[in-house]
């Protein structure tokens, strides 16, 4: 299973600094106003060569005091379900409010790793004040300023010693993992292919509880199916159902070889679909993305063409990947979702002899050297495959360190077009020879 770290907290603490600090990102928006954050931000980041999500929690529902506390009180618990580690935040500008004294309440019911983050601290007089934060009885506090960066360093040195040791469980079998926001039609798709109500569908949005494994064996294709639907109607608060269905994706996600991403035709990919899309090029898993609904799309001989590219422009650089319209209501072409998913496993732990590989890309690089650098030539050697868990390849070269990243995609290219690699993530190493 995945790491997760969730940052929880009042509005205006800091959340999404220290979540683009840790990410390396300007993904979440910053402002001086307190619940600016209404998308739901989740990314990778790596701490002495753990990697692990870190979720903000943000998203908040603007209106009546209650609801808006609800809504927070909800994260809060949804987070301590899910999240490996949580970092609960506070202000030492402002102190211990009444709401501080909520959200500690459930931490310290919870049975999960707490780490009590005192931000803005940016000067010696304020560490002296942050000891105040010692009376909200969850241990040791960690003074920080998420602007400057200082205290993370020995934030995280804590948290990664609390992380789960992932033992990779021997299942030779291939795992799909079938994800996508609320009512795509998830559920609809595995009951379609397993041809029986094994999930429970309804038109409400966010009806599946867990993420279950199936056994899927028919027609001569065998594997583990993951259905994240994922979400539980525990409150009214749409926003954490939103919140909920991401932590179990992101789980499921880290568990499969090949995710099959469901967007809804009728609203095209959101930023959400992107979001998750990217997380599962990040962790080199395999997509296939399935656009559901196709049947209640008013089409001309255009329409596809012009999907296609609108998809693959957001989702570029990456476009390399099969891109299947279906209507699980009318069982359209549900089947060619489950070949062309096995088509990507298989692609995904490929294997090409080092002698093809050289007789392939070596012509190619002497017709298409890299450029030359400050007066030095780059003379690549010789290429081959490094074995992993998705496809790798190491170019031997006299200075890897003038290679610069067009060059490396125009390799990337040459690569997917005389070999197979659709749906795959592909890495690519220059080497000192």
């Amino acid at each position: 299973m995945s790491n997760i770290i969730a940052i929880v907290g009042r509005p205006n603490v800091g959340k999404s600094t220290l979540y683009n600090r840790l990410t390396e990102s300007r993904k979440a928006i910053v402002d001086d106003f307190s619940g600016v954050t209404r998308d739901r931000h989740y990314g990778q980041a790596e701490w002495i060569g753990k990697t692990f999500t870190v979720i903000d929690t943000g998203g908040y529902v603007h209106g009546s005091e209650d609801v808006f506390e609800a809504a927070i009180r909800e994260q809060v618990l949804i987070a301590i379900e899910e999240a490996s580690v949580i970092l609960f935040m506070v202000d030492v500008t402002v102190g211990i409010t009444d709401l501080d004294d909520d959200i500690a309440h459930l931490l310290r019911r919870s049975n999960k790793p707490v780490f009590v983050v005192v931000n803005k601290v940016d000067h010696h007089q304020l560490h002296t004040d942050a000891s105040v934060f010692y009376s909200l009885g969850l241990g040791e506090i960690y003074n920080i300023s998420s602007m400057t960066g200082s205290g993370t360093g020995e934030l995280l040195d804590e948290v990664v010693k609390h992380f789960n040791e992932t033992e990779e469980e021997e299942n030779s079998l291939p795992k799909y993992a079938i994800v996508g926001r609320p009512n795509v039609g998830k559920s609809s798709l595995i009951n379609a292919l397993i041809g029986k109500e094994r999930n429970i569908v309804t038109p409400i949005a966010g009806t599946t509880r867990d993420s279950i494994q199936i056994h899927y064996n028919q027609f001569g294709h065998e594997f583990m199916l993951i259905d994240t639907a994922g979400l539980r109607r525990k409150t009214k608060v749409k926003e954490n159902i939103e919140f909920y269905s991401v932590m179990r994706t992101i789980k499921a996600l880290e568990e499969a070889d090949v995710v099959i991403l469901m967007v809804d035709a009728t609203e095209g990919i959101e930023s959400q679909d992107v979001n998750i899309f990217h997380l599962a090029e990040k962790n080199k898993k395999g997509i296939v993305l399935l656009i559901n609904k196709w049947d209640l799309v008013d089409k001309d001989h255009k329409t596809i063409k012009k999907f296609e590219e609108e998809i693959k422009s957001k989702t570029a650089p990456f476009t390399d990947y099969p891109i299947i319209f279906t209507s699980v209501v009318e069982k359209q072409r549900i089947f060619k979702a489950v070949e062309a998913a096995s088509k990507v496993y298989e692609n995904k732990y490929k294997k090409i002899a080092t002698s093809k590989l050289n007789d392939v890309m070596l012509p190619i690089i002497e017709n298409y050297p890299p450029p030359a650098t400050k007066g030095k030539y780059i003379k690549i050697k010789y290429v081959t495959q490094i074995t992993g868990r998705s496809p790798m390849f190491a170019f031997f070269c006299n200075l890897p360190q003038y290679i610069k990243d067009p060059y490396k995609r125009f390799i990337e290219n040459k690569l997917r077009e005389h070999f197979d690699f659709s749906g795959v993530p592909i890495q690519i190493f220059f080497r000192q020879k």
